[in-house]
């Protein structure tokens, strides 16, 4: 790697201890959400951009706690490791998802985009207790499930307008 790959890798490393990128990260279903059901294969494409950049939007943190280190040394260990073809079956399992998501909003069907986000987070929360410690899997669960709260709520909230506004002649 050059001198200069090397540093803006070291550089993002070091922001994503910033939780608040932990955070932000499960909102970005939001406007992916929004663009699959208009449609604007411009629109998801912006949004994965901003999903892929994130993790260094947040300034890293002076000292970052012990739990999000322990998580994300498990991580990069993870994926600097040997890839098997189990490890290759888990990591096509991302576009997997955010392709079941966007067919199913291009559908309409915001039950299956619930089954789909639903899912995929819950095997995300999933495998992070599996690779990380307790400490590291425990640091990252609030983020996860705040943000699946969310999401969950506006799609709910969304699908249930869209129902009342076809019913109302």
């Amino acid at each position: 790697m050059t001198d200069w790959l090397t540093d803006l890798v070291a550089w993002g490393w070091d922001r994503h201890h910033n939780v608040l990128s932990w955070y932000i990260r499960p909102l970005f279903f939001l406007p992916f959400c929004f663009f699959a059901y208009r449609r604007s294969l411009t629109g998801i494409v912006v949004t994965l951009v901003a999903l892929l950049t994130s993790f260094a939007w947040f300034p890293a943190p002076e000292v970052p706690s012990a739990a999000v280190n322990e998580m994300l040394d498990a991580e990069r260990d993870y994926l600097l490791g040997e890839w098997t073809g189990w490890k290759v079956a888990i990591a096509l399992l991302i576009p997997l998802v955010f392709t079941g998501l966007a067919l199913a909003l291009w559908r309409r069907s915001f039950a299956w985009a619930l089954v789909v986000v639903n899912a995929g987070v819950l095997f995300k929360v999933a495998w992070t207790f599996w690779l990380s410690g307790t400490d590291g899997a425990m640091a990252h669960l609030p983020a996860a499930l705040v943000g699946l709260a969310v999401v969950d709520a506006v799609l709910l909230l969304v699908a249930r307008r869209k129902r009342t506004a076809v019913a109302v002649p």
